[in-house]
């Protein structure tokens, strides 16, 4: 927690906002997408959904395959917790709904479904959309599910397994307009996954990496990924990376305040 506070203090000192910014093509997605108004009627929907979750006080057994938690001290949990304190924030959730509600991204890979809620704000920004979302726990998964269901939620499929072997199938031979990265805090994977998953990429294509500055090692994986000869453009929003394949853009690196 000291070490995201700090970096969020660093942030702050470097970070800033529309003014000064010369790409016409992030002028646009900051001020036309992350400084819009918030929808009200999306919003609602999504807070409904989280006190769906807020109110189940199923207890389960969560199986953990990336850096663990912070937070819990053994693997059985109950539902509403999991939702209280690990699932997304109602700032991230904010964040990603005006993302996805400015680019519309019809096709969406997810890593780490989780309960199921950062799934919803995909959704629920754009109900074209088909997504598909990759889950290690078994248990999890099925409450992501039945989130889902009870919500008329199409076109989601939850793939449960190991994600080195659901991710081989999942890419194979498509193309994905947005893929989410928040499935495994390690150096190691968040590369091996940008990687496996630069395949898929098109011009437009954007990558959000949650939680770049969890710790050390997260902060070295973005370091690579800004500096990979795919990437042409990067907005540090503190809470997430945006990475985009422009291949029209020259290189920059953007450290922008929501």
């Amino acid at each position: 927690m000291l070490y995201q506070q700090k970096k969020y203090l660093q942030f702050l000192l470097k970070s800033s906002n529309q003014h000064g910014v010369h790409s016409p093509f992030v002028y646009k997605l900051i001020t036309k997408g992350l400084y819009s108004k918030k929808s009200k009627k999306l919003w609602s929907e999504f807070k409904n959904i989280k006190q769906q979750l807020l109110d189940n006080k199923k207890i389960i057994e969560v199986t953990d395959f990336g850096s663990g938690s912070k937070v819990f001290k053994n693997n059985k949990r109950q539902v509403s917790k999991i939702a209280k304190v690990a699932g997304i924030s109602n700032k991230k959730a904010s964040i990603l709904l005006k993302i996805v509600t400015y680019f519309k991204p019809l096709n969406i890979l997810e890593f780490g479904t989780s309960l199921g809620l950062a799934t919803s704000v995909f959704k629920i920004a754009n109900h074209s959309a088909k997504i598909t979302t990759l889950e290690g726990c078994q248990e999890t998964s099925k409450i992501a599910k039945n989130l889902f269901e009870s919500n008329n939620f199409e076109n989601i499929e939850v793939r449960v397994g190991d994600f080195n072997d659901t991710l081989r199938t999942s890419i194979k031979e498509r193309e994905f307009d947005l893929i989410y990265f928040d499935g495994n805090h390690t150096k190691e994977a968040t590369l091996k996954y940008f990687n496996d998953c630069l395949q898929t990429i098109h011009n437009e294509s954007i990558f959000i990496f949650d939680d770049i500055y969890w710790n050390q090692e997260m902060q070295e994986a973005w370091l690579e990924i800004k500096n990979d000869k795919n990437v042409t453009v990067t907005v540090d929003l503190f809470y997430f990376g945006l990475v985009f394949f422009r291949k029209e853009q020259a290189k920059e690196h953007f450290k922008i305040r929501v």
